[in-house]
């Protein structure tokens, strides 16, 4: 049994078989998964909302993506503080920083960042954060704004390397693998994959981006992350049903939520 932990099902590449694609993820032992709800940017932050209104194995993020942090108006904090108390809503997210392709100007992705981890400590939420061509910035911020609060959140779609996950790890975060571990030239991903303790690991899709190497070149699907999950097992040398065993163990510990309406 596996957890998606980071997928973007509300989008329009799912439009036609949105309902499929999920049935397909069940059928692949895919038990539960992490709608993350930063869709098109603000003003609608509630687009992972009404997906896990509607399935009982999917939770739900809100935030405002850094692409998006232009569109940052001040309603998007009380919108944010009441989302944070849906009963499917367990983190708040994505967020962070991507310097990679500056969709919005580095000084209001920062602003907008810590505007919304202080909407997280206040709530008691995890974070999921996406930290792209960012790391020293990212670190900073949260080793200022969020490590005091001693919440745990989640390096999502991790593309540093073993020192970058080192760090993550020494702030309390887990660490989630997508598709880029499987890929060849990813070495430094798979060298923090095999620094990462199994009991601090996630894996997700990030779909319907950055399908795994078997799939390369598709619309990824949660259904997916069973090729994710098999590498990490190739990396560690350990079974897959230990990595799949360990992954859902963590997701289920770090949002208890979601545990409390998880069955085998």
């Amino acid at each position: 049994m596996l957890i998606d932990s980071h997928c973007h099902l509300d989008g329009a590449k799912f439009a036609e078989d949105r309902d499929a694609v999920i049935e397909r993820a069940q059928a692949a032992g895919v038990k539960m998964m992490l709608a993350i709800g930063t869709g098109d940017g603000p003003p609608d932050l509630e687009v992972a909302v009404r997906l896990a209104e509607r399935y009982p194995f999917i939770f739900a993020t809100a935030g405002v993506h850094p692409h998006d942090a232009a569109k940052w108006t001040p309603e998007c904090i009380p919108q944010l503080r009441a989302l944070m108390r849906h009963p499917k809503v367990v983190g708040l997210g994505e967020i962070g920083l991507d310097y990679h392709y500056d969709f919005s100007p580095r000084d209001v992705q920062q602003r907008v960042f810590l505007e919304q981890i202080q909407v997280a400590v206040e709530a008691r939420k995890p974070i999921v954060i996406h930290a792209r061509e960012a790391w020293d910035d990212t670190f900073a911020i949260l080793a200022e704004h969020w490590e005091p609060a001693g919440l745990p959140g989640i390096m999502h779609c991790f593309t540093g390397g073993a020192a970058e996950a080192e760090r993550s790890l020494a702030m309390g975060f887990l660490i989630s693998f997508s598709g880029i571990v499987t890929y060849t030239k990813a070495p430094e991903v798979q060298a923090a994959a095999r620094v990462t303790p199994l009991d601090r690991m996630l894996v997700e899709t990030d779909a319907p981006y950055l399908a795994p190497l078997a799939h390369r070149g598709k619309r990824n699907e949660p259904a997916f992350v069973v090729a994710t999950a098999m590498k990490i097992a190739e990396l560690k040398e350990i079974p897959f049903e230990e990595v799949a065993a360990a992954t859902t163990a963590n997701f289920l510990r770090l949002f208890p939520a979601a545990a409390e309406g998880y069955t085998e």
